[in-house]
C-alpha cells in the first residue's frame, strides 16, 4: 500500500469527526447529518483521497457501482437532451460516493433483458435506474426474480410488486400549455406525441386531450414518433401537408419542437406568426434558438439525482418510499404568438 496516499482516519482528522462517521458518509449511510456530510466530503476533496473499490467490494460483499440500461436507437439518445442532464444529476450523487455507473445503451428489448440477467450474474452492480416505463413492463418481475434492487422514473401500471418510483405530475403544465396556446385564439392545435407504449407518451399525450376536451372549440390532432428529432421532423411535414394543418403543435420533447420550427421555416412558415410550437423538458439550447422555445419545464438533473440517491439508500438496507418530486411547469418564451387572424 502506499503510505502517502489519504486514508479514512487522515479524513476523518481533519474533519474532525470519527472514522465510522466518515465511512457512513461516504458509503452514503443514513445517521450523517448535512453538515456533517459536507465537511466530510470537503476534507476528503482536500486531501485528495478516493476509496480503494477492491476492498471494499471484498469486506462488503457490494459492487458500489448502480446500473442504466436504455433500450432505444443511440441516434434518438444523442438528439434527446434528458440523459445527459439525468446523468449529470446520477454523477452529482455517485461520485463523491465512490461509487460507479455502469451505463449500457443496447437496441432492443431482448438484449435489454439479456444485460440485466449479465449485470446481476455477473454482480457489476447493486441495483439500477429503470427508465422508459412500458405498459404493462416485464422488467419489473424480471428484477424481481433476478434480485436486482431498482428504482424507476414514474409508477409501472404493471400488477407486479413495483419497486420505489421517482415521479413527477407533468398533467397541469401540459393543461397550462393547451390553455396558452387556446387563450392566444388557438383552435387548430396538434401533439407530437412520443411511442405509445411509454407509460410517460402515452401520459402526456391523455394529458393533452384531456386539456383540449376542456376547449370545445379546439380541434386535436395527435401524430405518433419515437421521440427522434428526424420523426419529429416527419411528423412536423405530415402535419404541415393535411388539407386543415394546425396553426400551433405542442410536441413531447425539445428536441422535436426544435427540428418541428426548422420544417416550418424551410415550408415558407414564420413562427410563431404563422405557426406557434411548444416543446417538453426546457433542455438549455431551446433557451438560446431564435424564437426561443415555449416548453413545459421539467428537472432532467433533479431526476437523475433524486433516483441515484433513492437507490443507494434502498441498496443500503433503507425502506424507501416513493419520491414525488417539485411538478412540471409552463415557460412562456417567444416560439408562441396569438393565432393568424387574431388581433396582436
Amino acid at each position: 500500500m502506499d503510505a502517502s496516499r489519504p486514508t479514512i482516519a487522515d479524513v476523518a482528522r481533519v474533519a474532525g469527526v470519527s472514522k465510522g462517521l466518515v465511512s457512513f458518509a461516504l458509503n452514503g449511510r443514513p445517521g450523517v447529518s448535512p453538515e456533517s456530510r459536507t465537511r466530510i466530503l470537503a476534507a476528503a476533496d482536500e486531501l485528495g483521497w478516493s476509496p480503494s473499490i477492491r476492498a471494499r467490494s471484498l469486506s462488503a460483499d457490494q459492487s458500489f457501482a448502480v446500473g442504466l440500461v436504455i433500450a432505444r436507437d443511440p441516434e434518438i439518445i444523442a438528439d434527446d437532451s434528458f440523459f445527459p442532464s439525468f446523468i449529470s444529476g446520477v454523477e452529482q450523487v455517485l461520485a463523491p460516493r465512490g461509487q460507479s455507473l455502469v451505463l449500457s445503451v443496447v437496441p432492443d428489448e431482448h438484449l435489454e433483458e439479456a444485460t440485466y440477467r449479465r449485470l446481476a450474474s455477473e454482480r457489476r452492480v447493486d441495483g439500477v435506474i429503470l427508465t422508459d416505463l412500458r405498459s404493462n413492463d416485464s422488467r419489473i418481475a424480471l428484477l424481481g426474480d433476478i434480485g436486482l434492487r431498482a428504482v424507476t422514473l414514474g409508477r409501472p401500471d404493471t400488477d407486479a410488486t413495483a419497486p420505489p418510483a421517482v415521479t413527477l405530475d407533468d398533467d397541469l403544465a401540459i393543461h397550462d400549455a393547451v390553455r396558452h396556446l387556446v387563450d392566444l385564439g388557438h383552435t387548430r392545435i396538434a401533439h407530437v406525441a412520443g411511442p405509445d407504449r411509454m407509460v410517460h407518451a402515452a401520459k402526456r399525450k391523455a394529458s393533452f386531450l384531456h386539456a383540449m376536451a376542456d376547449f370545445p372549440q379546439a380541434q386535436p390532432v395527435v401524430v405518433e414518433t419515437n421521440f427522434s428529432a428526424a420523426d419529429g421532423a416527419r411528423a412536423t411535414s405530415q402535419l404541415m401537408s393535411a388539407s386543415a394543418p394546425p396553426a400551433a403543435i405542442v410536441y413531447a420533447n425539445d428536441a422535436m419542437a426544435i427540428a418541428g420550427i426548422g420544417v416550418a421555416r424551410r415550408a415558407g412558415l414564420d413562427v410563431p406568426s404563422q405557426l406557434s410550437i411548444l416543446g417538453f423538458d426546457d433542455s438549455a439550447i431551446g433557451r438560446y434558438i431564435e424564437p426561443a422555445l415555449t416548453t413545459v419545464a421539467t428537472d432532467a438533473r433533479g431526476w437523475g439525482f433524486t433516483a441515484a440517491d433513492v437507490l443507494l439508500r434502498l441498496v443500503g438496507g433503507e425502506s424507501v418510499n416513493d419520491v414525488e418530486l417539485q411538478p412540471a411547469r409552463l415557460v412562456v418564451r417567444s416560439s408562441t404568438a396569438k393565432a393568424p387572424g387574431e388581433p396582436a
